[in-house]
């Protein structure tokens, strides 16, 4: 190979399983739009027909795509970065999304919370933010 070597600078977006259906999109939304504040965006046409919904706001996207045989991401998972984080963790917990507080990694504490379909998502405080939540 001559030249420098590609190098990755990004991420497009993330993508999450969930299962078929209008009452999982309404789920869906309830929670990405109207917890994390992710709006959600129409999918291209020539993609809209497979279902799931794609929620955005500047470089953050997170796309959700149908599986039949769902079965949620117990591991895998995305990395949010949160600028209130005591207060989303709140709302959260509040709204039947309990959140964990964990720290596998000593001295740096992270929390997760499930979407309505059992995929594990972290929540990191931006740099500087409140992270006290218990």
């Amino acid at each position: 190979m001559t030249g420098p070597a590609p190098r990755i600078v990004g991420f497009d977006h993330v993508q999450l399983a969930m299962p078929p259906g209008p009452e999982a999109e309404g789920r869906a939304e309830d929670f990405f739009s109207g917890l994390l504040g992710l709006p959600r965006v129409p999918k291209p046409p020539e993609l809209a027909a497979r279902g799931g919904c794609w929620f955005e706001r500047g470089p953050v996207k997170l796309h959700l795509g149908v599986e039949e045989d769902f079965r949620p991401a117990r591991k895998a998972h995305p990395a949010l970065l949160v600028a209130d984080l005591d207060g989303l963790c709140r709302a959260l917990d509040d709204s039947g999304h309990p959140t964990r507080r964990t720290e596998d990694v000593p001295g740096m504490p992270q929390w997760y919370v499930d979407d309505p379909f059992g995929n594990r998502i972290e929540l990191i405080p931006i740099p500087g933010g409140e992270e006290h939540h218990a």
